[in-house]
């Protein structure tokens, strides 16, 4: 079952940050503890450090354990400190189907965590994490995020017409990369007939992007989808060709340059809801 909207979030309310993917800066999360205690909320730090691999924060099973374990406590959120790499290496040992309801809160490497929890039903957000510059040094990112969490936003105008027209649909998606290598294999490999999917990536060269977005073609992955929403490609250089011929010529709706993902400023958009696209008013709505 789907939910129709995610969890709101109130003063008091408490949350915990985990490291699902890549070990971030004890200062920028203690940065990022800041700002969401700023909020009233009160918060619990994580607890995996290093190991071998320094692009870890931790083993599989310990990041997998941090994450249950935080997930399992008497918190009304989960935020992840940042991504960077790690998070699809420990999926396969969480029991996300006894997971109790959470509001859930990452971006870039976590996209396969929010895939894994809307998989069960759970709503999620993408947004900036609270170990990353992305939200510590943004405060525009921050309270587009707070308005999502406590107030429950549910429009959002911006963006321009690739492809006009509309779109009903569960929102799904995130990092273009991280689905990509996805495909083929978890539940969650192709999206729910009439998805509206939301796409970004950081760091991709035009001719990788490219080979992203074609790999994703060949599996099938955009055969459900009934619109689509891009957001930045930060550091990508000029990627709109490559768009426009992988995606524009889906016979769906595309609505481009959103500015959700790694941009400043970036929007916080739930995942696992139902929505409403209009790509020709550069619109999209919850329902």
């Amino acid at each position: 079952m789907i939910q129709d909207r995610v969890g709101l979030l109130s003063a008091g309310d408490r949350v915990a940050l985990v490291s699902p993917a890549g070990p971030a800066l004890a200062s920028r999360v203690a940065a990022g503890a800041r700002v969401l205690r700023s909020w009233g909320l009160e918060v619990t730090t994580p607890v995996v450090g290093s190991w071998s691999l320094p692009y870890l924060a931790g083993s599989d099973g310990a990041r997998a354990e941090e994450f249950v374990s935080a997930w399992c406590s008497d918190v009304s959120a989960v935020f992840c400190v940042r991504g960077g790499y790690g998070c699809l290496r420990m999926t396969d040992l969480v029991p996300w189907e006894t997971l109790p309801p959470r509001v859930f809160v990452g971006s870039s490497d976590v996209t396969v965590l929010h895939a894994e929890l809307n998989a069960v039903g759970m709503a999620t957000v993408f947004g900036p994490m609270p170990g990353t510059a992305d939200f510590v040094d943004d405060p525009l990112a921050q309270r587009r995020l707070h308005e999502v969490l406590f107030t429950g936003r549910r429009s959002w105008r911006a963006g321009t017409t690739v492809v006009p027209g509309t779109a009903r649909g569960v929102l799904t998606g995130g990092n273009a990369a991280l689905l990509a290598a996805s495909v083929g294999g978890p539940r969650w490999a192709v999206p729910v007939p009439g998805a509206i999917a939301v796409l970004e990536d950081v760091g991709e060269e035009p001719y990788r992007l490219d080979r992203i977005l074609t790999q994703l073609l060949r599996a099938g992955w955009f055969a459900p989808v009934s619109g689509i929403v891009l957001g930045s490609w930060t550091d990508c250089g000029d990627v709109s060709a490559v768009l426009a011929d992988r995606l524009g010529g889906l016979g769906v709706p595309v609505l481009g340059e959103f500015g959700f993902g790694h941009c400043a400023g970036s929007w916080s958009l739930p995942l696992g809801v139902p929505a409403e696209l209009d790509a020709s008013a550069g619109s999209l709505a919850l329902l």
